[in-house]
């Protein structure tokens, strides 16, 4: 089964409050379903990351064709290039999000995604409505903690 997966990440300041949205679709079931969340202090790349994490994270079965859309180069480039390969090879090193990465990988070795890059802002019905998503959450009241981020932050400051 064709499962296609939207996502978009935002952030009001860089770092500030920031959010994500995820639209997944199972087009054959004519089935959809949306998932947003907001945090207090983070980063924009690390919230188109963590959409695509927490979709991966949310699939049931390991049987499916996968495609995410995501209008993060930050994101798709480090897959199709494979930026992510010499990262590895590197232990990490000067590598920013190494958490959020070292995450994504079982994740991704498991569900074989395609990754797709789209432009954003362009009138994508999708995309669109997983940025209004990431933006209503980034001004939610109710916002996590990107403990990871804010830990590095405010050791990085001493």
């Amino acid at each position: 089964m064709r499962i296609e997966i939207y996502t978009d990440g935002a952030c009001s300041g860089n770092p500030g409050k920031g959010g994500y949205g995820i639209l997944m679709k199972v087009p054959e079931k004519n089935y959809q379903k949306t998932f947003s969340k907001g945090f207090r202090k983070t980063t924009n790349n690390r919230m188109e990351l963590l959409a695509v994490i927490t979709a991966l994270e949310k699939l049931k079965s390991t049987e499916n064709d996968i495609h995410i859309f995501t209008d993060s180069k930050y994101v798709s480039d480090a897959i199709n290039q494979n930026w992510i390969a010499g990262w590895i090879k590197r232990g990490w090193k000067n590598v920013k999000n190494p958490d959020l990465w070292k995450k994504f990988i079982p994740l991704y070795q498991q569900h074989h995604p395609t990754l797709h890059w789209i432009k954003g802002h362009a009138g994508h019905f999708e995309n669109e409505l997983c940025d209004k998503l990431a933006v209503a959450a980034a001004s939610s009241e109710n916002l996590e903690i990107d403990s990871y981020f804010e830990q590095i932050e405010n050791n990085s400051l001493f």
